[in-house]
């Protein structure tokens, strides 16, 4: 009997003259997500905080048949955002929201926001809203199994920078949490314009990145040291949900990770998510506030692609 293949990036259909857009892409997940796609034939662009770091990921793209290139973007600067945007020009057929800060001390984006939901979260709202109009296909964004957190199962509505309460787990969860209710609304918003773009969102399991050597706790960054050496998946295999959920055809607001035990390896397929998670009047609530802060707000419907009956 023929042993079943797992879904690999190979397995990706041919990408040539297709554009993506991946965030936090000069490490980790984000350039092992650009390589697979540039291998695929699309042409990929590397939005990154640093540009140099992020020409020298660029340059360790091996065979790709596509092409790729490097632009400035730091998601803790709504007018750095915003400048990405304004200078798209052309279709942008995958927006890949990759970037991320995980566990950190506390600290505060340039707007004021607590890093991780304004990082994770705000910054993603803002650039996924702004680029709408030039996406032809789907916005993927990445998110964690750390949303099911055990000390923040919900949204802090009334508090959501956790200000005189700040935990860098409770805040990277409410940040993830916040991926995924953001999806949820997004593809909500989407389907009731009549848009043929769909919003999917994805979770690495437990990968070995950069990620987690930001930790605030010296306890935590030893416990992940240990777990990246003997349970973690490498970024190759970690960053396969995401590709799988940017190229497969598969229903608006899906939610795909690892089929291994836990959901912390293993092959992509579709997973679950929490209460909190598929709650759509959180995700209402979620997005009112998130146009609120950011000042951007859902397109209009004729700047969108619609399927054409």
């Amino acid at each position: 009997m023929a042993t079943k293949q797992t879904w690999n990036a190979s397995d990706i259909v041919d990408q040539t003259g297709r554009t993506a857009v991946v965030t936090g892409a000069n490490s980790g997940l984000g350039i092992a997500t650009v390589e697979a796609l540039a291998r695929a034939g699309a042409h990929v662009v590397l939005a990154v905080r640093d540009v140099k770091r992020g020409e020298d990921a660029a340059r360790t793209v091996q065979g790709a048949k596509g092409t790729v290139e490097v632009r400035r973007l730091d998601l803790a600067d709504l007018a750095s955002v915003r400048e990405f945007a304004e200078s798209w020009q052309g279709d942008l057929d995958l927006l890949i929201n990759n970037a991320g800060v995980m566990n950190i001390p506390e600290a505060s984006t340039k707007d004021g926001f607590e890093m991780q939901f304004g990082t994770n979260h705000l910054g993603h709202f803002a650039l996924t809203n702004l680029l709408l109009p030039y996406v032809t296909d789907r916005v993927v964004t990445v998110s964690s199994g750390s949303h099911r957190f055990p000390g923040s199962p919900h949204m802090h509505f009334d508090n959501l920078n956790l200000t005189g309460e700040y935990s860098p787990t409770v805040a990277y969860s409410q940040s993830k949490l916040a991926n995924l209710l953001f999806t949820l609304e997004l593809q909500s918003r989407l389907a009731a314009e009549g848009s043929s773009v769909r919003a999917l969102a994805a979770h690495p399991g437990w990968a070995a990145t950069q990620l987690q050597s930001h930790d605030g706790s010296a306890v935590r960054r030893a416990f992940m040291a240990v777990g990246n050496r003997f349970i973690a998946q490498d970024n190759t295999a970690g960053a396969l949900p995401t590709l799988y959920a940017a190229t497969q055809d598969l229903p608006g607001a899906s939610y795909v990770g690892p089929d291994g035990f836990a959901e912390m390896r293993g092959g992509p397929a579709l997973v679950g998510r929490s209460a909190a998670a598929s709650d759509p009047e959180s995700a209402v609530r979620l997005w009112a506030a998130s146009e609120q802060l950011t000042g951007v707000t859902f397109p209009q419907l004729s700047s969108l692609a619609v399927n054409v009956v």
